[in-house]
């Protein structure tokens, strides 16, 4: 929670103004064969927002230069495309040597079974309503998924 981050206006923003909600974290690009989720996590968002939830999107270019966009080419593709809403910040480093704050702590100060580099677009972390880290969903695992919707009414129930 006490990571800073910018949003895709350039805002500074400190993640602990999510306390008390449970987010979900997601590494995300708009030429990916995965880009459709963006549809599926625009319905996560509408359908647990009002119990608590937040998704927040990274865009990011480290996996096949596929997040080259402008922040304002990123915000009009994901408004045209696919009516996203939740909330989107600056493009970030998912891995190598200028990683962003807040994946090197999602990949490396994570318990095992969620630490560890990401492999491509959509990489989806839960963090609780204390700002725990607690489940990694690689991008094949589609955001409506039943792996995703009952971890995260787990939390919601229990916040």
């Amino acid at each position: 929670h006490s990571i800073q981050v910018r949003t895709l206006d350039d805002q500074p923003m400190n993640l602990a103004d999510l306390k008390g909600k449970v987010v979900l974290v997601v590494n995300v690009a708009s030429r990916c064969g995965f880009t459709p989720q963006y549809a599926e996590l625009e319905k996560l968002w509408q359908k647990y927002r009002d119990k608590g939830l937040v998704v927040i999107g990274f865009p990011c270019n480290d996996f096949g230069g596929q997040e080259p966009g402008s922040p304002a080419e990123i915000q009009t593709f994901c408004e045209s495309k696919f009516h996203v809403t939740f909330p989107l910040f600056a493009k970030v480093k998912a891995k190598g040597p200028e990683k962003s704050p807040l994946y090197r702590t999602l990949t490396e100060e994570t318990p095992d079974g969620i630490k560890g580099e990401i492999k491509w677009n959509f990489t989806k972390f839960l963090v609780d309503a204390k700002g725990v880290v607690v489940a990694r969903f690689e991008p094949a695992v589609d955001p409506l998924s039943a792996e995703i919707t009952s971890a995260l009414e787990k939390l919601l129930a229990a916040k």
